[in-house]
Formats: structure tokens, C-alpha cells, sequence
């Protein structure tokens, strides 16, 4: 977070205010870009009296979700930490704090800062965002015209791709093994071949496939003849090609998945497929059926005969016939039986079972897979080392709470076995921790680990801050009042939010004892 110095009061009479500035922008070619945002809301805040303290910048990222700004991020944490010194936070306009899809998520996040405290100002917008009626209104068109405005430009992209596919020109993804990307300029005339990971910088050029060097189309060829003639497995196909030496595209050994996709990959017969997969709006990226790929012919000159690419399409079909959810968890557990573990190079390395990454598109996830043959896979390193630092700070809170009830004359005592506090030898208290996860549209939640046995008298829940390095608030309630909840929000109705608190302060109270003489007779 970069710090501003303080601008002297304009008048000892009206103290300023403290404020911060809020900068994103998705591309250099935006027309306000960062530096105009901050002209604008430099001059807006003298006008206003603000000071700006702090600032929060996303240079280059989308407004599409909350996912990869962390300028946004690190602001929602501030302001929910209570850390934030500043007590508004100006935007250049409602576009800017956000084009998101669900124009409630924009809603959400103003929200929660609201709550603690800061009010979200908007410089270049037609309305004062004071909670009226008028300024709701306004700003819920604007924050539909935001997410309408990315739309309609997904839109536009996809049809601009489309159409250069149609004309014969590439758009993204390597060019495969035996192919190389050429740049030609506007009128077609060619300006070199691209290597890996370079990219043309002038807009009007383009990028066409051409055949690459002649011994990785001799190889191509080879692949799909020994292929067809041998009806050997793509993975027995990879060990070959390893054995003889040859590398990928990448410079990598062989692997099932690579030999899939060149025996499957329509520019060894010229032609150019697009749009088999998509990813718009930084959604998920998912399947397109067959009707919607964008297919154009004779494009590029042809390395396979396209009689001889039908056949390895018709043995593609003969080794991946259909196979059930059930014949391909008794693969699994076949596979488990043999090796006694399980992984994803193990699955992928087994010619008699199928690759992992279709357990991962059949199941949800390849752990799913796991879970129903029964095998449970060791954790990884990461996962240990963070489960370690959460339960040092959920013991850390145990200890601060006993030596404050202790303080304040009460006595508890901690059952490490069992895992409950005794206060007072009358109430019993489970102290458990809650991860911070983000849903989809960057709602946070925890689960509660509620239902447990012996249910205590009273159960308390540590949120946890996104990254799950400062404590967000403490849950402390009637283990009954919870007990069913799986999951919580930041907003659970009335009822059960009475009983979130900043500390652990309630608990300690419930603690004390009083001298008899401090009691108030009936």
C-alpha cells in the first residue's frame, strides 16, 4: 500500500478528511488510465477536503471478478481489519471499482465496507453515493452498464476471432509439432517464424501456420501410420517415441496426452478448429459441442492424408470406447492393488487404465476418484505446513484465554484428550478454527466444524481473514444454537450474527467471579 504525506488543513476550522484512492485499469490503451484517474481524484478531493492517505492500484487487471486484483483485495482486508486509517475511499466511477457480471458482487464488496465503517465515493459520477434512493438507482444502471459494456465487448472479440479464423489466420495455442507460426504483415507478405513464447507487437500483422523442419514431419507421419497399422496405445506410442529420442513441441518427453493430441489435431489435413474450448468473461473454461467450433479448410498445407487421419480417428474410437463409472473405478482400484499408491504420473503411466485427467472430467476431481475406491492419498507438504500454522494459532488462543479467565479470578482448566475448556467446573467449551474460502464470486465463508461429540455448552469459531493469517472476528454461541451448520457467511441473519464478536471478551466476562459483598440483594 503506498503512503501519501498529508496535505495541510485549508481551514483550522474544519479539519480534513482522511480518504483513500482506489486506481484500476485493464489495458495501456484504456483512455483514463491510472495517472488520469489520479488527476481526477486529486482535484476532486480538494474540493472536498480530502486528504488522500493511502492508495490502492490494479494496473492491467480486469474488473470481472476479485480473482487477480490485488489492490482490491488488500483494500477489503484493511478496512474488515479495522487497520485502515482512512475513512472514505474515492473511485473514478463505478466501472472502475468493477465490471462484475453479478452486479450484486460490485453490491457486496461497497458493503462490506460500509460496514466497517468507510464510504465508497465515486469522483466522475452524476450522483452522490448518500444512500438515497435517486443514488441507488443511478449507480445499480451504472453497475448493469458496466457489466453489459463487458459483454458486449466478449462479443465483439469473439466475432473479430472468428472471422480472422475464417480468413486463415491463428488465433493463440501453439502451433504443434511439425508446424511453426509465421508472422505475415497486412498485405501477406511473410516477416519471419515465431518462435515459442514470442508474439507479434504490431496490431495489423498477423500469424499463419507453415510447415515446420522436414524431420518432424517425417516423424509426424511415422505416428500416424505405426498407429494405425499397430493400434498400439497412445502411451505405448509415447514410450516409443521417448525410447527413440524425439521430443514434443516443448522440448519434453513424451507423454499419452501428448500423442492424443496430435493424433487428433485437424492442421496435419489443413485444416484450422477453433473454438473447441472456451473461456469468456474469466469464467471457468468449458467444452463447446461440436456445432459451435468455428472449423475452416485448407489453410495450411496438409502433412497426413486425410484418409489415413479417418482410420487413426476410427482406432481412437476402438481404444477409447465408452467406458462406465464403474469400470473405470475398478481400473482404479486394480491399479491401487499393483503399486499400492496412487498419482497422477502413476494413473497416466498405466496402459490399463484410463489417463487421470479423464477421472478429473468424469468424477469432478481425481480425489473424488480416490474417495470412492476408498484410498486415501497422503497430503501434500503445503497442505501439512498450513494445517500446522492454523492450529498453532487456534492453541495460541486457547492459551491467551486461559490466562485471562485465570486473571479475572475464574477457574478453567483445558482437556487436551477431549479438546474442551471447563470453566468454573460448570461449562464446557469447544474452541475450533475456520479457514477463509472464497466462493465463485469472492463471497467468503468457514466452516463451522460444529457437529461434534460430546457437543459442548458453548462453542466458539476463530474466522479467519482471506489468507488465513489474521483472525477476523470470533463466533460465540450455544453449541446448539449452531450445531447443523456446515458452513457460515459473512451474513447468517440476525440470530445467529448476535453472537459474533471482535474478542474473546464475552467469554472472559462469563468467567468473572463476584465477592459476596458485591452482590445486590433481592
Amino acid at each position: 500500500m503506498e503512503r501519501h504525506p498529508g496535505v495541510p488543513n485549508a481551514t483550522a476550522s474544519k479539519p480534513r478528511i482522511r480518504a483513500a484512492q482506489y486506481l484500476r485499469m485493464s489495458t495501456e490503451h484504456q483512455t483514463y488510465s491510472i495517472d488520469n484517474q489520479r488527476d481526477a481524484i486529486r482535484d476532486y478531493a480538494e474540493i472536498m477536503g480530502y486528504d488522500i492517505v493511502a492508495t490502492y492500484e490494479d494496473a492491467g487487471r480486469s474488473g470481472l471478478n476479485l480473482g487477480g486484483r490485488p489492490g482490491l483485495q488488500r483494500l477489503l482486508a484493511d478496512v474488515e481489519s479495522r487497520k485502515a486509517d482512512f475513512e472514505t475511499v474515492v473511485v473514478y466511477d463505478v466501472s472502475r471499482w468493477g465490471r462484475f457480471q453479478n452486479i450484486d458482487e460490485s453490491a457486496v464488496y461497497e458493503y462490506r465496507c460500509l460496514m466497517a465503517g468507510v464510504r465508497i465515493e465515486f469522483c466522475a459520477e452524476q450522483f452522490v453515493n448518500d444512500g438515497s434512493i435517486g443514488s441507488d438507482v443511478l449507480k445499480a444502471i451504472k453497475r448493469s452498464m458496466a457489466a453489459e459494456h463487458s459483454r458486449m465487448l466478449s462479443q465483439k472479440t469473439f466475432i473479430g476471432h472468428a472471422r480472422l479464423i475464417r480468413m486463415g489466420f491463428r488465433q493463440g495455442a501453439k502451433a504443434g509439432f511439425g508446424l511453426r507460426r509465421q508472422l505475415v504483415d497486412q498485405h501477406g507478405r511473410p516477416k519471419g517464424i515465431l518462435p515459442s513464447f514470442e508474439y507479434k507487437n504490431l496490431q495489423a500483422d498477423r500469424i499463419v501456420l507453415v510447415l515446420g523442419p522436414p524431420d518432424e514431419i517425417a516423424t509426424v507421419r511415422w505416428i500416424f501410420a505405426h498407429f494405425v497399422k499397430t493400434r498400439k496405445t497412445q502411451l505405448q506410442m509415447a514410450r516409443l517415441l521417448n525410447t527413440r529420442g524425439v521430443l514434443s513441441d516443448l522440448g519434453r518427453p513424451w507423454t499419452r496426452e501428448a500423442v492424443h493430441s496430435l493424433l487428433t489435431n485437424e492442421n496435419y489435413i489443413g485444416n484450422s478448429v477453433w473454438n473447441k474450448r472456451s473461456t469468456r468473461l474469466k469464467s471457468h473454461a468449458t467444452r463447446n459441442p461440436p456445432e459451435q467450433w468455428v472449423r475452416v479448410e485448407n489453410v495450411v498445407e496438409p502433412i497426413v492424408d486425410r484418409k489415413l487421419f479417418n482410420r487413426a480417428q476410427t482406432v481412437l474410437k476402438t481404444i477409447h470406447r465408452h467406458t462406465t463409472n464403474d469400470e473405470m473405478l475398478a481400473a482404479l482400484k486394480a491399479l491401487l492393488a499393483r503399486r499400492g499408491a496412487l498419482s497422477s504420473l502413476i494413473i497416466d503411466d498405466a496402459p490399463d487404465c484410463p489417463p487421470s485427467s479423464r477421472y478429473s472430467w468424469r468424477f469432478g476431481t481425481i480425489v473424488k476418484a480416490y474417495e470412492l475406491i476408498g484410498y486415501q492419498p497422503l497430503k501434500s507438504c503445503r497442505f501439512i505446513f498450513v494445517n500446522r500454522r492454523i492450529e498453532t494459532i487456534r492453541l495460541q488462543v486457547i492459551q491467551d484465554l486461559l490466562a485471562a479467565i485465570e486473571k479475572q479470578g475464574g477457574v478453567v482448566t483445558y482437556d487436551t484428550e477431549a479438546d474442551l475448556l471447563r470453566i468454573n467446573e460448570e461449562i464446557t467449551v469447544a474452541i475450533t478454527i475456520g479457514r477463509c474460502r472464497g466462493s465463485t464470486f469472492g463471497y467468503p465463508h468457514w466452516f463451522s466444524k460444529a457437529d461434534r461429540e460430546p457437543l459442548p455448552d458453548i462453542l466458539v469459531l476463530i474466522r479467519m481473514n482471506p489468507g488465513d493469517l489474521i483472525i477476523r472476528d470470533y463466533l460465540i454461541a450455544p453449541a446448539h444454537e449452531i450445531a447443523g451448520r456446515s458452513k457460515l457467511h459473512v451474513i447468517n441473519g440476525a440470530q445467529l450474527d448476535t453472537y459474533i464478536f471482535p474478542t474473546l471478551g464475552p467469554l472472559v466476562r462469563l468467567a468473572e467471579r463476584a465477592t459476596v459483598g458485591s452482590m445486590v440483594p433481592i
